[in-house]
This record gives C-alpha cells, sequence and structure tokens, in this order.
C-alpha cells in the first residue's frame, strides 16, 4: 500500500482518536496539531515550551474542536521520572493511545565532522534519537490498549541521500530509521500496533531556514501542506502499512 499524495483528510477522519505529537509548538508539530485537531481527534500537544502550548491549546479550543490536553516535556533534560509520569497521566486520563507523532527535533550544527562540537552532538543524538526511543518504550503499554495504533517517526531525506555537514542530524535520523525498523519488526505480530517513518520534505519553517540560510522560503510549502501523509497513517485509511519509510510529498 501508499499513500495517496496529495491527500486531503474527511471530516472526523480521527474521530474519538487520541494522539500524542511531540514538538507540538513547533513549525511540523503544530501544522499536525491544528490538522488532528481539525480531522477530529484529541491531541496531546507535547512540548518543551508552556507558554506556546497554552497558546496553541487556546487556538484549537477557539476553533470548537476536541479540547487537547498539555504535556510539558523537555525531551533535553528530562530524566525517567518525567517520562514515567507523563505515561501514567495519559493512561490515566485517556486510558489508551491511538497514536504517537514524533515530530520534535534539533538540526544542531552544519560543520564538518572533524569541527563538530561534541556537546551539541550528544544533545542531538539524545533529542532526536533516544529521547523519541524512551517516549516511544513508555507509551507502548498504552499503545497496546488501542484497536488501531500508529507511531510514526519524523524522518529526514539525509538518511537515504548522505550528504557532508549535516553532523549528528544527520546521524540521529539514520538512528532513528533503525528504530522504526526494528521495532516494525518486534511488533508484527500485534498487528493493530503499526510503525512507520515520513520524510516530510522541504518546508518552510525555522528549522529548514537554519540549514539553508540563502534559500527562499516562498519557494516551501506551508507545514500545513505536507500534513497529510501523516494523517493518513494515522487513520484508520493507513491500516496495512507497516515498517515502511515514505515521503510525504512524493517520489
Amino acid at each position: 500500500m501508499s499513500i495517496p499524495v496529495p491527500f486531503t483528510p474527511a471530516p472526523g477522519l480521527l474521530k474519538d482518536r487520541v494522539i500524542l505529537i511531540t514538538g507540538a509548538s513547533g513549525g511540523l508539530g503544530r501544522a499536525l496539531s491544528l490538522g488532528c485537531a481539525r480531522a477530529g481527534a484529541s491531541v496531546v500537544l507535547c512540548g518543551r515550551n508552556g507558554a506556546r502550548l497554552e497558546r496553541l491549546y487556546d487556538e484549537i479550543v477557539q476553533l470548537g474542536l476536541a479540547q487537547p490536553a498539555i504535556a510539558v516535556l523537555d525531551l533535553a533534560s528530562a530524566h525517567a521520572g518525567d517520562y514515567d509520569r507523563l505515561a501514567e497521566s495519559l493512561a490515566s486520563e485517556y486510558g489508551r493511545l491511538d497514536g504517537l507523532v514524533h515530530a520534535a527535533a534539533l538540526l544542531g550544527d552544519r560543520t564538518p565532522l572533524e569541527q563538530y562540537h561534541v556537546p551539541t552532538w550528544c544533545r542531538v543524538l539524545h533529542v532526536n534519537l533516544t529521547a523519541p526511543f524512551i517516549l516511544t518504550q513508555v507509551l507502548l503499554p498504552s499503545l497496546r490498549k488501542s484497536a488501531d495504533a500508529s507511531i510514526v517517526f519524523v524522518s529526514s531525506g539525509v538518511v537515504q541521500r548522505p550528504r557532508p555537514f549535516w553532523g549528528a542530524y544527520a546521524v540521529s535520523k539514520c538512528g532513528l530509521e533503525a528504530v522504526r525498523a526494528m521495532l516494525a519488526l518486534e511488533l508484527e505480530r500485534e498487528s493493530h500496533i503499526r510503525v512507520n517513518s515520513v520524510n516530510p520534505g522541504p518546508m518552510r519553517t525555522p528549522m529548514r531556514a537554519a540549514a539553508y540560510p540563502a534559500e527562499d522560503a516562498q519557494k516551501l510549502p506551508e507545514p500545513a501542506a505536507v500534513t497529510g501523509a501523516f494523517l493518513y497513517l494515522l487513520s484508520a485509511q493507513g491500516r496495512g502499512i507497516d515498517g515502511q519509510y515514505l515521503d510525504a510529498q512524493g517520489s
């Protein structure tokens, strides 16, 4: 199976589904949060900036959509207890989790490996790779309680086309692809849980601007324009797609 590109979600596509999105106040994360809410989901807004999450919460409520929840979690500094409390709170509030999207990420330095700042390397690998692994692990019990659960890792074109000077970001995304593939295989007998990754492609976001400062951002699509692939995978229509790396903007 493949994702139709472009994909326009029908009203109620994610009705009654509970979906947690990390990096919810960022470019892609914010667009996904709004897209999921508009499709009927109860969205758990997860991120490190409480004030920005509250503004997004208010925006969703003002649109008359399902009331979201806020989960403040700084992936760079969170301890085991922070992850456990989030998992316990979610299980207590909803009883299950139907979707998990790992949208939080750091770019890090665009420098040669020889000159790469080691503390930055460690921070990027932790936020982009280790934290998604931990969060997925602690949330698996809630995902198992869903009749149709979908885990989506946000990938990047650098995993398919190696490039110089992408440092820890590229390494973390390649590692995340290994996690995605391994987890899908380990859960293959649990047909109600599927695991995929999506490369959103170039978008008009602050991270893209930092990576390509000379690029004309007006020529790039807004993050909202590439959310269709994610919503498809999070919906019942995505059943049957498992263990795949997919491009949101087509191949």
